[in-house]
């Protein structure tokens, strides 16, 4: 008897979402300049080095932080002189947090969250392999929950059970409805919601459905 395949979503790691070889610096290069690399080059972060050794990390934030204020009494040639003097060695971040390549995004994204920053470097080896930002997190979350994919949301409540998510799968499988992605989210320490995201346009039709086999179906959309 023929059998539909089963659909697995890929787990994605930090090295399917870092930016890869990233732009670097010295840690004598002008604020003026990392600056300039940062506007060209759309980022807001960059690695430091010194000779061959990673020193740190500046932020645009950082930089700006030290450079001088728009508000300067200095004349233009005495703020070009600063401005050429003054290196990314005032903004250093040392010991900039980094993650290895395998780590899977979401704990990427909750050790942005838990250390209040906007990147990570990405090491492996003792080497510098990439650097990954909170926009390729998201970007890539969006991703892994199907959200670039035209499909329908459904939010289940029910009970916190052994077979439960099968029971619904099995639903799905059996109208011949691809399951997108799927996400748990506990309410209590008995129900949880189950959100889906289905391959069908409309999926209003199958609330009674779904209800009738002892769910709720809290929102459709």
């Amino acid at each position: 008897m023929k059998t539909n395949p089963i659909r697995v979503a890929r787990a994605m790691f930090v090295q399917d979402c870092m930016t890869s070889n990233p732009i670097t610096i010295t840690l004598d290069t002008p604020i003026f300049q990392a600056l300039d690399i940062m506007t060209r080059r759309k980022v807001r972060h960059l690695p430091v080095f010194q000779g061959s050794r990673l020193v740190g990390l500046v932020t645009e934030r950082g930089l700006l932080q030290v450079s001088p204020s728009p508000a300067t009494t200095l004349s233009m040639h005495e703020l070009n002189y600063v401005l050429a003097k003054v290196t990314v060695k005032e903004a250093l971040v040392k010991d900039p947090v980094w993650v290895p390549p395998q780590m899977p995004i979401e704990e990427a994204a909750q050790v942005m969250r838990q250390k209040k920053i906007g990147s990570l470097l990405v090491m492996e080896d003792g080497k510098l392999v990439g650097i990954v930002s909170q926009t390729d997190i998201v970007e890539a979350l969006v991703r892994l929950f199907g959200l670039h994919r035209a499909g329908t949301r459904l939010v289940i409540d029910t009970e916190d059970r052994v077979g439960v998510l099968a029971d619904i799968t099995q639903f799905f499988k059996e109208r011949g409805i691809n399951i997108i992605s799927v996400v748990t989210m506990r309410r209590d320490e008995k129900r949880f919601h189950l959100v889906f995201r289905v391959s069908i346009a409309d999926a209003g039709a199958l609330v009674a459905e779904i209800e009738g086999l002892g769910f709720k179906v809290v929102s459709v959309s």
